[in-house]
């Protein structure tokens, strides 16, 4: 493997770090508060589709103003999302209904409802799409620094605007559960909910909120796979592909070990473990794409046998809340 060749592979795994990076955060923001949302690959889905039948809406309509293709994918992407999250949130925090179950739930009618989507609005008028107008919003570089730099413009500065607004996004998260009331509140009631009522936390709202909030930031990460990382082309194939990243971007939540700072290096390693088949071309294609769920299984057994209460979960995670038991 030459040297651009090394280059090219690190910065894919950047450009798909950054955005599985995203919705790892948003379901690390839900399981804080205990709630284990399995949906996420669901969820991911329907912001993703959600953002591409608005987009080619709007650019079958004449429309090419940057403003308003970033704002309406961000909005529609995020609000579409959240929406799943509010019915998630409902089930299990309201009806108390088991969470794993309606976590499937969601991801089934998730994928579902995304090529229902594009089926009704986009793949029945002109089969596959490409979003270009939003593509080149989403992938504008940096005049200047992505290219005078050499090797530090290749690593650093040649991505577009949301690679940087999501590491801006980590950062004021990890702030945010560290260093303010809400936040510290917010890890109460997934450390321990009965305690946190007891304190006069209302943990059905901080439920709801982290649950519609996380889910919104993981249908905005379908969003940015779709118009950065799909260099803008959409079909109803793309909605497996982004179910099964929505995967991994809950297993990134655990090979995390649920800090937000972690994500900074172990998303990049996700990356470069799912793109090793495209590299590592003396081994089996199916071997290497099993990479980044072994690393997975690993830190697990790594951090259970070492059983380090900062490494791991919530301890109320994925557990019902029934408030007149405490």
């Amino acid at each position: 493997m030459d040297f651009s060749t090394l280059i090219i592979w690190l910065q894919k795994a950047i450009i798909f770090g950054s955005f599985i990076m995203l919705a790892a955060l948003g379901e690390m923001l839900t399981e804080k508060v205990g709630n284990l949302n399995l949906g996420t690959p669901g969820t991911m889905c329907v912001g993703a589709s959600a953002a591409a039948v608005s987009l080619f809406a709007y650019e079958s309509a004449g429309g090419t103003s940057s403003l308003v293709i970033i704002l309406l994918s961000i909005l529609v992407s995020f609000f579409a999302a959240a929406f799943m999250g509010l019915i998630y949130s409902f089930f299990t925090t309201s009806l108390r209904i088991n969470q794993n179950v309606i976590g499937l739930v969601l991801t089934i009618t998730g994928t579902g409802l995304a090529k229902f989507l594009s089926d009704c609005f986009i793949i029945s008028e002109t089969g596959n799409v490409r979003l270009d107008a939003s593509y080149r919003v989403f992938t504008a570089k940096i005049p200047g620094l992505s290219s005078s730099l050499g090797i530090v413009s290749d690593l650093v500065f040649n991505y577009g605007f949301m690679f940087y607004v999501i590491l801006a996004i980590v950062i004021l998260t990890a702030v945010y559960f560290s260093k303010t009331r809400m936040g510290l509140s917010l890890r109460s009631v997934g450390e321990n909910p009965a305690t946190a009522d007891a304190a006069g936390i209302n943990v059905t709202l901080h439920k709801y909120l982290a649950t519609c909030i996380g889910s919104g930031m993981t249908g905005l990460a379908g969003a940015v796979c779709v118009l950065e990382f799909k260099e803008g082309a959409w079909n109803t194939a793309n909605v497996p592909d982004i179910e099964a990243v929505g995967w991994l971007a809950v297993a990134l939540v655990i090979f995390a070990m649920w800090k937000p700072f972690n994500l900074f290096w172990a998303a990049p390693v996700f990356g470069i473990f799912y793109w090793c088949y495209q590299y590592l071309t003396m081994m089996n294609t199916y071997v290497t794409r099993m990479f980044p769920y072994i690393v997975t299984i690993i830190v697990l057994i790594i951090t259970s046998v070492r059983n380090k209460k900062e490494n791991q979960g919530p301890q109320s995670l994925g557990l019902t809340y029934f408030r007149e038991d405490r």
